[in-house]
């Protein structure tokens, strides 16, 4: 059977840069930061305070009251991005479509706000009576559930938790559904919530989060900067796309993945490096037709050499000519949504013929030999443009996206 083309037709964006699309491509096109101190949470005794939160969204603005409960912070950013995404894409479900699309998302904390509530509770304060919405507010699989509920949608549907790799393998699978035939369309994407008290706690522990701020491939960067939020796309075949005249944004061509077998947390360029290749394989696409790398970039000391070698090797001289970006420099690292929420960023770059850039940035790692969009967008027509995301335990993800010229 001949592999069908996929195209992205609708967009969802929740996140620090603002709370739908239009809002989000504004702050990012421009360069503005979401980082800042974190609200949420009383943060006097940490080692850190800034986060990249979500600001001015009212849960009640978008679900009843009495249905709140049964929905973490993590399932609202998702649902509202896919509802956002839908109207954009102008998608009518038939009943014969609602048999053949299905949700694929990514989270991998699931409903850690809900899940640290219920913990203090019990543990702390000796409550032994929680919520009946507790359990379906945690589970990972909410908002591919929901969404299915809330839209009729049928067709194979599940959630990919492989941490800050998740939305990236929630939105390839989905992508491959579409292309092989056992969906007509898909929601894919991904959504966190991790500004929980004991959450904090661990990543504290962890000694990688930033006093200040995401500085991403800069000499002097210190550290990543958590954030929150959730993206979701439509996606379908090119043929159903174009027959009911829909806006389309850019072709979802390759997805590779691999894993590096190697640690836990330090990560291996080999591995990344063959995801790369295996998206740009998986699409047909030549080394020399990518002129943007939407990079993991977390601004780690490991992350970011590592991934400045694995572009370097997949990309060999024409690295070059690649221009590269972190954008968690503004909207923070989204953990499992980090892949949903920088094919976005992606996506539209390729759209507006505009490279978001990475903000933040001082001056370049002599050990990172990339080409950084420092501090300021570039405007540029690239032809592909690959996003990576290189997950703890060494799960590597990375899509393939062309621009849509109309043919």
């Amino acid at each position: 059977m001949d592999k069908r083309r996929v195209v992205i037709t609708g967009i969802g964006v929740i996140s620090a840069l603002g709370n739908n699309a239009n809002e989000f491509w504004d702050s990012i096109s421009n360069g503005r930061s979401g980082i800042g101190p974190i609200k949420g949470i009383d943060m006097s005794d940490f080692r850190f305070d800034n986060g990249a939160e979500v600001k001015g969204f009212d849960a009640l603005e978008h679900f009843d009251e009495r249905f709140v409960e049964w929905l973490d912070p993590f399932c609202q950013f998702g649902i509202v991005s896919a509802r956002e995404a839908i109207v954009d894409s102008g998608i009518e479900f038939t009943e014969d479509l609602q048999e053949k699309t299905g949700v694929i998302t990514g989270s991998c904390l699931g409903g850690q706000t809900t899940l640290d509530d219920l913990f203090y509770k019990t543990y702390a304060l000796n409550k032994h009576r929680g919520r009946p919405g507790n359990i379906p507010a945690i589970m990972a699989n909410a908002v591919a559930s929901q969404v299915s509920m809330e839209f009729g949608l049928k067709g194979a549907s599940f959630t990919t938790a492989t941490a800050c790799s998740s939305a990236n393998h929630a939105i390839g699978q989905a992508f491959w559904l579409v292309r092989q035939g056992t969906l007509d369309a898909a929601l894919a994407g991904g959504s966190e919530a991790p500004f929980s008290y004991g959450h904090l706690r661990a990543w504290e522990g962890m000694r990688v989060v930033s006093p200040d701020t995401c500085r991403p491939f800069s000499k002097d960067r210190n550290g990543m900067i958590l954030g929150e939020g959730g993206t979701m796309f439509v996606m379908e075949s090119l043929d159903q796309a174009q027959a009911r005249g829909a806006k389309i944004y850019a072709e979802i061509a390759g997805f590779g993945m691999s894993a590096d077998a190697h640690h836990l947390t330090m990560p291996l360029a080999a591995g990344a490096a063959k995801a790369m290749r295996q998206a740009l394989e998986d699409g047909g696409i030549a080394p020399g037709q990518v002129g943007y790398v939407n990079a993991h970039g977390t601004a780690t000391q490991a992350n970011d050499v590592m991934e400045s070698e694995a572009i370097r090797a997949v990309f060999g001289s024409h690295a070059d000519n690649v221009a590269v970006s972190s954008t968690k420099s503004m909207h923070g690292h989204t953990l499992g949504a980090a892949g949903a929420i920088e094919s976005a960023a992606t996506i539209l770059a390729l759209h507006n013929d505009l490279l978001p850039p990475t903000a933040n940035f001082t001056e370049l790692d002599p050990e990172c030999n990339i080409d950084v969009i420092a501090n300021k967008a570039r405007p540029a027509e690239v032809e592909a443009a690959i996003s990576n995301s290189f997950a703890f335990g060494g799960l590597n993800a990375v899509l393939a996206f062309k621009k849509w010229t109309g043919n």
